[in-house]
């Protein structure tokens, strides 16, 4: 009897100290307030790239208000009001110099430290591109915080997701650090939407700290051809090609039938098929078209690691049993110099 009228004693006061549901949500709402995420952005020209908005995507799936930063020249009345459309951004802080023109991580990063600390932002974002990649490490170092790289999903505020072993292996990483350094995977995140939001504009402050790096010069290689990035039909090449010859005579006709960007193995880049700009793969560029079909590619992981969230997966090699067949949506096992130039043909004359 006494020990019934213990346990009962003890079942009360677990149930006067065990949360509600309800309680649980507003504990949610209240740290959600708490959250302040500031998205660095790219831009070029005046433009902002890609990566830009996969850092203003993640920053809205975690909640919390989401104010967007771009410097450069001249950038308020071009990029800095291209983000201010974005729904769901509530600021953007500009700073316009030529000294962050081109984006140098060595200028770039003593700038965007000043403006966190001015801000007290909780979380930091920017895609996991070579702006982001270059820029955000510096800035954890500054910040005396750890980076997470290359996150493809945001499961708490703290809480994210990322592939390790080129993709093989899924890990889930918890950081504890008082401000979150994040690069983000621009495949995993692209629902921002362009329209709809009327963010205001102001100024961030430079500390004018002395450069450390000098932009002399660049040469950029143009193309009619979508962008590799962001094609939503991409054809790669693999060292089954041969040579760099066969890999032009090849690819070219079957990318200009289909309006594809052209896409490279490391195999074929690094025997000089194709430039390194080309390549797809863990080292390489990360792609997610609605097309990607591989020519004379046999599939190893890191090349998998770059290309396995496009929609529709085609391959062609001569070799039943390649890797990339286990992938693959659509297979076709066969001479690549017969049946390519065919394909491109049909596809042309369709």
């Amino acid at each position: 009897m006494v020990f019934a009228a213990r346990t009962s004693v003890l079942r009360a006061a677990r149930a006067q100290f065990t949360p509600t549901r309800a309680a649980f949500a507003f504990n949610q709402s209240a740290l959600a307030r708490l959250l302040s995420t500031l998205a660095v952005l790219e831009q070029r020209d005046g433009k902002l790239q890609g990566s830009s908005v996969s850092a203003i995507a993640a920053a809205l799936k975690l909640g919390g208000p989401v104010t967007a930063f771009v410097a450069g020249a001249g950038v308020k009345a071009t990029s800095a009001a291209e983000a201010a459309k974005y729904k769901g951004v509530e600021k953007v802080v500009a700073v316009e110099s030529e000294a962050y023109e081109k984006g140098l991580p060595e200028n770039y990063a003593p700038l965007l430290v000043e403006n966190i600390k001015k801000g007290e932002y909780t979380h930091i974002i920017a895609g996991h591109g070579a702006f982001g990649k270059s820029l955000l490490p510096r800035v954890a170092a500054l910040l005396d915080v750890q980076q997470v790289s290359d996150i493809t999903a945001i499961e708490s505020e703290d809480t994210f997701v990322r592939p390790i072993y080129a993709g093989n292996a899924i890990l889930t990483v918890q950081s504890t650090d008082p401000i979150k350094v994040i690069t983000v995977r621009g495949t995993a995140f692209q629902d921002a939407e362009p329209t709809g939001g009327s963010a205001s504009v102001t100024d961030g402050a430079d500390p004018n700290a002395p450069a450390q790096t000098e932009w002399v010069s660049e040469e950029l290689s143009k193309s009619e051809r979508p962008d590799l990035a962001t094609a939503s039909r991409v054809v790669s090449g693999g060292r089954g090609l041969k040579s760099k010859e066969e890999f032009d005579r090849i690819m070219v006709p079957l990318a200009d039938s289909l309006g594809a960007a052209i896409g490279a193995s490391r195999a074929a880049v690094d025997s000089g098929f194709a430039d390194n700009s080309l390549q797809v793969g863990q080292t390489g560029k990360n792609v997610a078209p609605q097309l990607y079909l591989s020519v004379g590619i046999s599939g190893a992981i890191q090349h998998l690691a770059g290309m396995k969230d496009s929609k529709v997966i085609a391959a062609i090699n001569k070799d039943a049993d390649a890797p990339i067949f286990q992938v693959a949506d659509v297979g076709l096992v066969g001479d690549l110099f017969e049946k390519v130039p065919e394909l491109a043909e049909k596809v042309k004359s369709a």
